[in-house]
């Protein structure tokens, strides 16, 4: 297929651009379109084929694999009529955390930036910051702090200001009032034609009022939040991907509760930026920051951003800890099954 073909030049709206054509061309399968998957549900999944959603299914021998909003996928007609998704396009880029029971999550898929949402109200946490920017770190994402409700605010100018202490320098940090014109123009240097965004955050702290004032449309439905704590109502319940005017996209998403990395303990410092490139001058390789004389990266970063660092390399551990406890016990019951099996293998042939 012809990267130029009406399916295609319908769907840069939508993210096609030359590094995805490449990919098709490599990986499409003969007689198949390309859609993007804009969201994911239990039964079916919605694609974009750049003129309209459809619903389609995944192909019963694709169920082992895990799909998610920002795809880009291959799709073909039944006999039926029935829309299928027959492949997956392998992912430029994707942002997964780790669930409670340490499973892989995904969040989004094939992505430029991460827009880290966090109201100046009840919302605010300097930490929280740290993991949106270590989880856009690890899938290879630009992370961009968009610090909504400052009009609501009388400490946005100084809280902004914290934040750029505390962070790398090169992270960019915008204070917004998310219903104004003005959100939009401070985050279109971000944007772009064949670009795609993805707002995470806590629910009550503006994503989808961030999103409406992108589209130019009350597209996305919003909530206020709670009295008392600010806490906010999941008004977004699905991770969804939306075209905005400038020809870029966005993926809005349900608030997050918790966030963990999906990595090892060792290579959480390594999403720490500012971190890892002043560890390379500790005196000792192994050093951990604490207390090791000839450390480097003691007094030059925040220490509450430090203090943070080990509690995710803490996290980090026990859920690996969890995991090889899983195992050992899969592999246990397994021993007992086959135990099982053979004892009653043996009481019946007596």
């Amino acid at each position: 297929m012809a990267t130029d073909s009406p399916d295609t030049v319908a769907l840069t709206r939508f993210g096609w651009n030359a590094d995805v054509a490449r990919a098709w061309e490599r990986q499409r399968p003969l007689g198949a379109r390309p859609a993007r998957l804009t969201a994911v549900h239990r039964a079916t999944v919605e694609l974009e084929f750049g003129h309209g959603r459809e619903a389609a299914r995944v192909l019963p021998a694709l169920l082992g694999e895990s799909f998610a909003t920002g795809d880009w996928v291959a799709v073909e007609h039944d006999e039926m009529g029935a829309l299928w998704v027959v492949a997956r396009l392998e992912r430029r880029t994707e942002l997964a955390r780790a669930t409670a029971s340490g499973a892989r999550q995904l969040l989004a898929a094939n992505v430029d930036v991460l827009f880290v949402v966090m109201g100046l109200d009840g919302d605010w946490s300097p930490r929280r910051v740290d993991r949106y920017l270590a989880l856009a770190r690890q899938g290879g994402v630009e992370a961009v702090v968009v610090l909504t409700k400052a009009d609501l605010c009388e400490e946005a100018a100084a809280r902004a200001a914290e934040l750029e202490r505390r962070l790398p320098p090169e992270t960019a940090i915008h204070a917004v009032d998310g219903r104004g014109r003005s959100a939009a123009a401070a985050l279109a240097r971000h944007l772009g034609p064949g670009r795609t965004a993805v707002l995470l955050g806590s629910s009550g702290a503006g994503k989808s009022t961030l999103a409406n004032t992108l589209l130019g449309a009350e597209v996305q439905r919003t909530g206020a939040v709670r009295e008392g704590d600010d806490t906010g109502k999941h008004t977004t319940t699905s991770r969804v991907l939306l075209a905005l005017p400038d020809g870029a996209c966005l993926i809005d998403t349900p608030g997050l509760r918790g966030l963990q990395l999906s990595a090892g303990e060792e290579e959480v410092q390594e999403f720490f930026v500012d971190v890892s490139e002043l560890a390379a001058r500790c005196h000792f390789r192994d050093c951990r920051h604490e207390s090791e004389p000839g450390c480097a990266v003691r007094g030059h970063v925040d220490s509450d951003r430090l203090d943070n660092l080990h509690k995710m390399q803490r996290e980090a551990a026990r859920l690996e800890e969890d995991a090889q406890a899983r195992k050992e016990r899969r592999g246990g019951d397994k021993a007992i099954s086959k135990a099982l099996r053979a004892w009653v293998k043996q009481k019946r042939a007596t």
